[in-house]
Parts: structure tokens; C-alpha cells; sequence
């Protein structure tokens, strides 16, 4: 699409669209963002991976979240996401990315180091065709590196001007508590943004998580608000459909947990919930 011509989007997509700050930050996030796992690079053609990325723009939708593990093969979304992102115009778009899991062989390719993160992040810049993210996460704890080094790592991200904000995700309650007093106490760049599992039917972060991000002022983006997929009508007919992630992407011993009779009994008495609101199932999961 760079060498014909740019697309057009529609001019009225800030007007109906909420945003909302993130905790104490200036920056505005909108109500509902465009995630890439298991959604692009491998999974979906890179034609309908424009489509979505287009459509969600039109509607307000400026933030898209990736991570340098997303896609099959590893990183495959960020190059997919990079070549769209091109043709757009990025100085109202939010992009995100995260680093943490396994990435590549040796004892630098894995984890919350400051060598780790400070290369992966080079790595999915290079990606994505992109000078900065404006949110760079850490992914997930790393109980073998100090958390005052990965405090560290993601403050230096930010003086190099690599990432705007820094952000951590899948941090327990007490971890993240810990993570805010070494940056106060370090005078290190503050955490803006938490990305838990969060949705209708994972509960838990209403126990351990909110009252520290409350506290703390810092923001909170939910991540698998439609439960792979069990919030939506894909799986009320209790069958596996062809299309859908559990067929394509899980081993039949993985579906048993995911496809639980007891999930299964969960979402059609949702969705008894969700038609007498006069929504779908998926509809009344993301207002929820």
C-alpha cells in the first residue's frame, strides 16, 4: 500500500469513541484497543490484518498492543503490524509492545535483564520500522533477575528515547508494589500501565491486584477481555468450531480445561443474561 495511494480514514472516529487517562499519566488510552496475540503474524492473512488494524482506526481505536513473542514465528506480528503502521499516520496512534519470555538460545534471549530488554526492544523497533513504542512493557516476573535491574533497564528505555512509558504485565499484586517503591526510591521512571488477564470469568486481579494500581495511580488494560474467544458465541453451540483458535492453535488435551463443562455452563447462562440486555454475549463482556 506505500506505493499506491494512502488510505483515508473516517474523519469523524474521535467523536464517538472514549478515552480515558491512563492513572496519573497524560496519556489517553482508548475505551477499547486492538491487541496482536494469537490475532496477527501467522495466524491471519496480512490482508486481513490491515482490514482490522483500518477498521479499528475509523472507529477510534488508536492504541494496538503487540509483543516481541507475538506471531508464528516469534516476532512475525510486530513485522506484519510494522509494514501496516507505515501507511498510517503514527503520530496518533499508541503502540505497544513487551519483552520477557523466550526469544532466542543462550542465556541473553530470555527474562526481565537489563541485557535482555534493551536488545529486544532494538530487535522489535527494527520490526516494526519504528524509532520509538510509546509503551514498552515487561512482560512478566523474572524471579532469577532483581527487580531493581529491570527497573533500571526500563528507565534507561525511556532516557534513550526508545519508549515514552513503561509498563509491566502479569505482576502480582505485591510485585507490582514492590517494582513502584523501587522506582521512588531509585528516582527511576514510574510505572503508567499494569496488563493483567482480566474478564468475565478470571476474576482474581478484583482481589489481588486493583487496590495497588489504585493506589499507586497507575492504569489498568485488561488483556483477554473475551477469554480467548469463550465470551463470544463461537463455543455456545458446545462444539469446537474449524475456524477458531481452539481448533487451529490447541492440542485436543489443551481444549478439556478451555472447554470445560463448567465454562461452557457459565457462558450459556451468560448469554441468557446478555440477550435479555439486548446484547451479545461479546458485547455485554466488553461493556462488563
Amino acid at each position: 500500500m506505500t506505493d499506491a495511494t494512502p488510505p483515508s480514514f473516517a474523519e469523524n472516529r474521535y467523536e464517538t469513541m472514549h478515552y480515558h487517562y491512563s492513572g496519573r499519566s497524560g496519556l489517553q488510552l482508548p475505551a477499547i484497543s486492538l491487541g496482536a496475540w494469537e490475532t496477527f503474524g501467522g495466524y491471519r492473512g496480512a490482508d486481513i490484518a490491515r482490514a482490522c488494524l483500518y477498521r479499528a482506526f475509523d472507529l477510534g481505536i488508536t492504541h494496538f498492543d503487540l509483543a516481541n513473542n507475538y506471531g508464528h514465528p516469534a516476532g512475525n506480528a510486530e513485522i506484519v503490524v510494522g509494514k501496516i503502521l507505515r501507511d498510517m499516520p503514527r503520530d496518533e496512534l499508541i503502540i505497544s509492545t513487551k519483552a520477557g519470555y523466550y526469544m532466542w538460545p543462550g542465556p541473553y534471549g530470555d527474562g526481565l535483564s537489563k541485557k535482555y530488554l534493551v536488545s529486544s526492544l532494538d530487535q522489535s523497533l527494527k520490526r516494526m520500522g519504528l524509532d520509538y513504542v510509546d509503551i514498552f512493557y515487561a512482560h512478566r516476573p523474572d524471579p532469577k533477575t532483581p527487580l531493581e535491574e529491570t527497573m533500571a533497564a526500563l528507565d534507561l528505555i525511556v532516557k534513550q528515547g526508545k519508549a515514552l512509558y513503561i509498563g509491566v504485565s502479569n505482576f502480582p499484586g505485591a510485585h507490582l508494589e514492590n517494582a513502584v517503591r523501587i522506582t521512588q526510591s531509585m528516582g527511576l521512571t514510574s510505572i503508567t500501565i499494569h496488563q493483567p488477564r482480566y474478564n468475565m470469568l478470571d476474576r482474581k486481579m478484583e482481589y489481588d491486584l486493583f487496590d495497588h494500581t489504585i493506589r499507586n495511580g497507575i492504569g489498568v488494560i485488561p488483556f483477554s477481555p473475551l477469554a480467548n474467544g469463550l465470551l463470544s458465541d463461537k463455543y455456545l453451540g458446545n462444539t469446537v468450531p474449524q475456524d477458531s483458535r481452539a481448533a487451529q492453535l490447541w492440542k485436543k488435551e489443551e481444549r478439556g480445561d478451555f472447554l470445560s463443562e463448567e465454562k461452557l455452563s457459565q457462558i450459556q447462562r451468560l448469554n441468557k443474561i446478555a440477550q435479555a440486555r439486548g446484547q451479545t454475549l461479546a458485547q455485554m463482556a466488553l461493556a462488563w
